[in-house]
């Protein structure tokens, strides 16, 4: 494990989960039934180094009538006890505040580097669960990919995911399951390309920015 100054080290997973939610819990588990490792950090900020956090713009959707709120903790209530219950690595109190593109030597599938205020997590994926379509295309623009009409293809080329996030308001509970359930497949397609789940439908990987940037989104 390799050290950086004012931080506890460098950890290698398959997948960084940015979001402790529903979102992140759900396809973490997902993840977890496909045999794929993932790490789950909280955290609404992927922020550039001189930047302070700040979450009083966020604008949040979160509006529902009671029996939405009701499902909704419902099957927040569940993902918990599976993650407990399957050693989901959840880690509420880590916070996610960079992320960096790592340059590879093929410049085929970048690496992804996700600073904390304890270390920095390394990771082939990354998913993310609450961020504004604005917000993501600053954040690709900021590593220099052009971005047609679809954000999240444009996301899943370079290996980010997107799971309950929406243009203007927040997915239903059962649209999150179900985004869940198609990014962890796209995942473990990717991680076990053998294992026979339908990964056909993922773009392929294009010609990638030069690496080593970082991104600077508050989402």
């Amino acid at each position: 494990m390799s050290s950086t100054p004012g931080n506890a080290g460098t950890e290698q997973t398959t997948t960084v989960v940015i979001g402790t939610g529903l979102s992140g819990l759900a396809v973490a588990a997902e993840l977890r039934r496909h045999g794929v490792d993932s790490i789950v950090v909280d955290g609404l900020d992927i922020l550039g180094q001189a930047q302070p956090a700040n979450t009083t713009s966020l604008q949040r959707c979160d509006a529902a009538d009671s029996d939405t709120l009701r499902e909704r903790n419902e099957i927040l209530r569940h993902l918990r006890n599976y993650a407990a219950s399957h050693s989901v690595d959840v880690r509420n109190t880590t916070r996610a505040v960079q992320l960096t593109m790592l340059e590879t030597a093929d410049q085929v599938a970048p690496q992804w580097q996700v600073h904390t205020p304890t270390g920095i997590l390394v990771a082939d994926h990354i998913v993310l669960t609450r961020c504004a379509h604005s917000q993501l295309r600053r954040m690709l623009s900021d590593f220099g990919i052009a971005v047609g009409r679809n954000v999240a293809a444009a996301m899943r080329a370079i290996g980010i995911y997107l799971v309950g996030v929406g243009e203007l308001i927040t997915p239903s509970p059962k649209e999150v399951l179900r985004q869940a359930k198609t990014v962890g497949q796209a995942i473990s397609a990717k991680v076990n390309p053998g294992s026979g789940l339908a990964g056909g439908g993922q773009p392929s990987r294009g010609a990638l920015p030069a690496a080593g940037g970082f991104a600077v989104l508050t989402c």
